[in-house]
């Protein structure tokens, strides 16, 4: 089947989920700088996980880029995916609200785990459909990214018990590695 479906509702879901982000944030009461304040946490929260959701959109989008079609696999797969972004919105509220506390900051974590590991088995179901010659499969190569992403995942989760300002980083740390674009896909689709 065609790829043009999932892309359409993949992008309405992330537009959803942002939009549930942003109707989140509070108005101050006041017209004082100083009510700003207490918001600062949660503002934050808030700036990381439109960056991880940007971070997938656009990971997404190349990753369907490098495609022909689709089977439901991969609809299953993209939905688990899916499953797990949704809950991005819980978990940045939670941890913003409690000013980074540690047992938010570790679900915050969990969330990014599940969703980073629903990301491979998405790129590994495309790539068991197009086939391991495909030029997603050699796009792909060793995803060291995504595997470092996970450990990385893995450290910080346990570690928001010891430190949480030291998990916040180590996610604030795997966001800057993606931002630095991902040329892999689009080379290969060049070539």
């Amino acid at each position: 089947m065609g790829k043009g479906r999932i892309e359409a509702f993949s992008d309405g879901v992330l537009a959803i989920i942002i939009t549930i982000m942003v109707l989140e944030l509070k108005i101050p009461h006041e017209a004082e700088l100083t009510a700003l304040r207490p918001l600062i946490p949660v503002f934050l929260s808030y700036v990381l996980s439109f960056v991880y959701l940007g971070i997938y959109w656009n990971n997404h989008h190349h990753l369907l880029q490098a495609v022909r079609r689709v089977n439901g696999n991969v609809l299953w797969a993209n939905l688990n995916l899916l499953f797990w972004l949704s809950l991005i919105p819980f978990v940045t509220g939670w941890t913003g609200e409690n000013n980074f506390a540690a047992l938010p900051v570790a679900f915050y974590g969990g969330v990014l785990l599940a969703a980073a590991i629903a990301y491979y088995i998405l790129t590994q179901t495309l790539i068991a459909s197009e086939g391991r010659d495909s030029a997603l499969a050699v796009a792909m190569g060793r995803d060291w990214k995504g595997k470092l992403s996970v450990v990385l995942y893995a450290i910080a989760i346990p570690l928001a018990f010891l430190n949480a300002w030291l998990a916040l980083l180590v996610y604030v740390c795997v966001a800057i590695m993606w931002l630095i674009p991902d040329r892999r896909i689009e080379n290969a689709l060049l070539s």
